[in-house]
């Protein structure tokens, strides 16, 4: 259903399992920065009504899923740690070139969102699968489902604002690019490295 051309390697589990108190703060600082995406296209393309609908509904739902990581880290003694850098996001967002109609600027970072989030529901369930964990394990299970819902939601917004047969190339062509970049990630516990 992702589409993804190179799945992780379940042992990236492994390694998240040495040391859950680094995932957690990882991934809330993804929930933080799904939220400032979401409100980053609402300043952008304003005039895309449903759009900001809809990215009004998931700057509401990603900063929930943001406390939700927060109150976890919290529940376990521990403290939310510095943001890190996402080598995986910035490696990604280095595909299209810059510029471009405002259509195109739209199309690509919608195209980047879909695939981020496509990747997060991939490692999710991962994390659902695997995970010793059996708390965190139904936390992750449950917050797949949602990425799921946010890779279909930016793909078919890309679909709908462009046209829809260079969308398919454009994102067949970045689920290659990604693959490249995942064969040089999974080696720590973050949720996209």
């Amino acid at each position: 259903m992702l589409g993804l051309k190179l799945p992780t390697d379940p042992r990236w589990v492994n390694i998240v399992e040495k040391n859950i108190e680094e995932i957690l703060t990882d991934h809330a600082f993804c929930e933080q920065k799904a939220t400032s995406t979401a409100i980053s296209l609402i300043v952008s393309f304003p005039e895309y009504t449903e759009l900001v609908q809809e990215m009004t509904a998931l700057v509401k739902e990603e900063i929930s899923h943001f406390k939700m990581v927060h109150d976890k880290i919290i529940e376990r003694g521990w403290t939310l740690g510095r943001d890190r850098k996402d080598d995986y996001v910035i490696a990604l967002t280095k595909f299209f070139p810059k510029g471009g109609s405002r259509t195109t600027q739209l199309v690509h970072r919608l195209l980047y969102a879909a695939l981020i989030e496509a990747r997060s529901c991939e490692r999710f369930r991962l994390l659902s699968e695997e995970l010793k964990d059996q708390e965190l394990a139904a936390f992750y299970k449950n917050l797949m489902v949602s990425e799921a819902n946010h890779y279909t939601m930016f793909l078919g917004f890309a679909r709908n604002y462009g046209n829809k047969k260079e969308v398919d190339t454009k994102w067949q062509q970045l689920l290659e690019y990604e693959a490249k970049i995942m064969a040089n990630l999974g080696k720590t516990e973050a949720v996209h490295g």
